[in-house]
């Protein structure tokens, strides 16, 4: 499904500043994976999801998706086949317009007219039905601007366009971080159900160390901008925080004192 090869990105190249975000990084993902990332900041995991969304060129290296080389081809091109929603609720939507209308421009993509945020009366009909199923009202507000909605509210609605015409690949950046711990659980839950139901290959960023070992069916430790730990099966269940951080600290030489710090306050809420 997803091939990436030896994908390198180096910024401000030839400066004091010069920086290796990318450092020959090969991943693979088969069809329907649930692909968790964990890493210090500074770590690579923005940056690879840039690179996969075409937000700049690899320097070396291959992206394909289904058989679909997406190397140089340009973002815009790429968001047909890739649905991410960011950390922050008001990435990803339209502010002023109608949560129909923001819903009709992304379920727009599936057809041949050009974009159009003036939804037809079925159109309307599968909006409701779909924002029904998440037990949020949403269905009752359809003609509410997205920007008077809550964060975790606006998560759902862009979660539901991303998804509304179902990608080739969902990228989860943080997608909880910003949200209350009880909003948090709740869009997880919703992103569940949609991964689930629609069997999406999907990559998520995240802090929360626990959560990361226990959601989807495999676990990424990023470090420097290369992969340090792909954990799956026996050894990503028998994994415990602990074990994960004493592992990053083995194998980089370095302690964890201030991530540790970050991820338990992720963990804690």
């Amino acid at each position: 499904m997803l091939e990436i090869k030896n994908a390198v990105k180096v910024f401000e190249r030839g400066t004091m500043m010069e920086h290796t975000a990318l450092d020959h990084l090969s991943l693979h993902l088969d069809d329907g994976e649930f692909v968790t990332i964990l890493g210090s900041n500074g770590a690579g995991k923005s940056t690879l999801f840039n690179a996969i969304c075409g937000s700049f060129y690899l320097d070396e290296g291959t992206v394909s998706l289904g058989g679909i080389n997406l190397t140089l081809m340009p973002e815009h091109r790429r968001a047909r086949h890739i649905g991410r929603v960011f950390q922050d609720p008001m990435r990803g939507t339209a502010p002023n317009m109608t949560i129909e209308e923001n819903l009709s421009l992304a379920h727009s993509r599936s057809t041949a007219s050009p974009l159009s945020f003036a939804p037809t009366r079925r159109e309307k009909a599968l909006f409701r039905d779909r924002l029904a199923e998440f037990g949020m009202q949403l269905e009752d507000r359809m003609k509410t601007k997205v920007g008077l909605l809550s964060g975790g509210q606006r998560q759902v609605v862009t979660l539901l366009m991303c998804t509304i015409v179902t990608p080739r690949l969902l990228l989860l950046d943080e997608h909880t971080a910003a949200l209350d711990p009880g909003t948090a659980a709740k869009v997880m839950e919703i992103t569940q159900k949609i991964v689930a139901e629609s069997h999406l290959t999907t990559m998520m960023i995240t802090h929360n160390m626990s959560a990361a070992l226990t959601t989807g069916t495999r676990t990424l430790m990023m470090d420097s901008g290369r992969i340090l730990f792909d954990l799956s099966g026996e050894q990503r269940a028998g994994m415990t925080t602990e074990a994960l951080l004493e592992m990053y600290s083995t194998t980089t030489h370095e302690k964890l004192d201030n991530d540790r710090m970050l991820f338990e306050k992720a963990h804690q809420g």
